[in-house]
């Protein structure tokens, strides 16, 4: 069955009859009633075989307040919402993939399918709903957020994730077309005049996204994250200027490898200086820095690999990364070398015990988003196939008594927090010749409840050429952890809205003013701008400002 068919199939079995509703608000009432969700949906088979799913019980429980007959419940929301951890860490992400564009990379080991964006295959879940949407930005964005919504999650605060590749590539009446059709989906606004993407410059496109992103200030979906991908060789003064326009806050970059020589015989395009530099101004201008890390490259070995995933701490220090094991496909270059007996992937094994090595290394500021890229096994010629890489490294890990350290592995999630316990914390370390801070709150048992990055620019710093950046010290993030909650909304024990970001603003304020800055200065999302604003910041041409003496 092609990928199509199977989403469409898969659409028939789950469509929400009224007889399958029905049966949802009898459950529903026994679970309030304190049932065990998944015992009670086991117990009560659907004619003709399967199972009533999550979705079809926040259905009912929709249902059931608007029409009064219960009141709204958080507590009871939560025991019935499909895969809480999707909002666990305080935002809703919702991704959105690029249309198919030729990408400046000849990377070997890079599957191409001309269906696809350069490095996606049709069948990996995103891209599934891209190509279903074809690749349109306001009905991916617009499907999401209702699926999300009838999954019982939170849509209120949205870190959109737009993948494809190298995003500097693409045109950039397209890019400021694909952001504004993003920002009309999060708005509920869909313009017959923008539905069709460019073919040529439009009128004052920066006055329709101007107008768009000041919608989204106070919308009910509002963006507190704009991610993009590109390549290190594709980052320059203008380009981070151009990101800052379209309100990009967070740049995904594929760094794959710390060796020059492994980047060279894997066709990758650029060496390592240019991946410093690259993370060096990103870091001057305020983002939010991810970097893509690939073992198993043609010319590595898992020793030397463990050697290359150390020296990622000397300088370049990401906040976040994605550890992608390189994984043969047929549509790749590397499949060739392969045939010649040239390259051998490493076995599931191999890479349980280097990941289960390295994780515990990983910094306490940093976090890791994946450890495996989800491909299904289908396409992969030889090597590892299981996508629950992570878990596996997690059960190894607990056999050997270590632990990793790294922002996932310790956010409080949907723990029960103790304000009165929380302990402050200022981790500090070099990178990218300035001085971060990394400012935490901790609960007792090392949990983390929220945290700041504050940077302090040396004059060894990269020069952005923004005014609104001279002698300032920067917010590159806020973040409190804990189960997204509404704008305004408040829950017990939760992280979330209660004071958190505004003591750690006080703090960064404080170790900048002791540094002797004069200014600070945040990398705001547009849905995060009245927060600042509210909090003695103002607006700058592109960051809030605020005078710190």
């Amino acid at each position: 069955m092609e990928f199509t068919e199977k989403r469409q199939h898969w659409k028939k079995i789950n469509a929400l009859t009224p007889q399958k509703l029905e049966l949802a608000h009898r459950l529903l009432e026994k679970i309030r009633e304190g049932a065990d969700v998944m015992a009670l949906l086991r117990r009560h088979p659907l004619e003709g075989g399967g199972y009533l799913n999550k979705a079809a019980l926040v259905a009912a429980y929709n249902e059931m307040v608007a029409a009064g007959t219960i009141e709204p419940d958080g507590a009871l929301l939560e025991r019935i919402r499909m895969k809480p951890m999707r909002t666990l860490s305080g935002v809703t992400t919702v991704t959105v993939l690029t249309k198919p564009y030729p990408c400046p990379g000849k990377c070997i080991f890079c599957p191409t399918d001309v269906r696809m964006p350069k490095s996606y295959l049709p069948d990996e879940p995103g891209a599934m709903r891209a190509l279903e949407h074809a690749f349109d930005p306001f009905t991916q964005v617009e499907s999401r957020i209702r699926a999300l919504t009838n999954l019982g999650h939170p849509t209120d605060k949205i870190e959109l994730l737009i993948l494809g590749g190298t995003w500097s590539s693409y045109r950039r009446d397209y890019q400021e077309w694909f952001v504004k059709r993003c920002f009309d989906a999060m708005n509920n606004i869909n313009e017959d005049k923008y539905k069709i993407e460019p073919k040529e410059k439009a009128s004052n496109p920066d006055v329709e996204l101007a107008k768009a992103q000041a919608i989204n200030e106070s919308s009910l979906h509002r963006n507190v994250g704009l991610v993009i991908e590109t390549r290190p060789d594709e980052i320059n003064p203008d380009e981070i200027q151009w990101l800052r326009h379209l309100g990009v806050t967070k740049v995904q970059m594929g760094a794959q490898s710390f060796d020059d020589h492994v980047l060279e015989i894997n066709k990758r395009g650029h060496d390592v200086e240019c991946t410093r530099e690259a993370t060096a101004l990103l870091r001057a201008a305020g983002f939010k820095i991810v970097l893509h890390w690939m073992p198993n490259l043609l010319g590595a070995t898992p020793q030397s690999d463990r050697e290359d995933f150390a020296r990622m701490w000397e300088d370049f220090c990401p906040d976040e990364i994605k550890i992608y094991p390189n994984q043969l496909l047929a549509n790749a270059e590397l499949y060739e070398y392969w045939q010649r007996g040239e390259f051998h992937p490493y076995t599931t094994d191999d890479l349980v015990d280097l990941i289960a090595d390295i994780k515990p290394t990983i910094p306490r500021y940093c976090r890791v988003n994946r450890v495996i890229r989800d491909i299904p096994g289908n396409n992969v010629v030889e090597g590892n196939t299981r996508t629950s890489l992570r878990q596996d490294v997690q059960a190894e890990m607990k056999v050997r008594g270590t632990r990793c350290q790294c922002i996932r592995c310790r956010e409080v999630k949907g723990k029960v927090v103790e304000l009165s316990s929380l302990q402050l914390h200022d981790f500090a370390y070099q990178a990218g010749k300035a001085e971060e801070h990394f400012v935490s709150f901790n609960t007792s048992d090392d949990g983390l409840a929220g945290f700041i990055r504050l940077s302090l620019p040396s004059n060894e710093s990269p020069e952005t050429s923004m005014t609104d950046l001279d002698g300032a010290a920067l917010i590159r993030e806020v973040h409190v952890y804990g189960q997204s909650l509404a704008v305004g909304a408040e829950k017990t024990g939760a992280a979330q809205h209660v004071g958190l970001g505004t003591r750690l603003l006080e703090e960064a304020e404080s170790i900048a003013r002791a540094n002797g800055f004069g200014q600070l200065a945040v990398i705001s999302a547009v849905g995060t701008r009245q927060y600042y604003l509210d909090r003695g910041f103002e607006r700058g041409e592109y960051y809030l400002v605020k005078k710190i003496v």
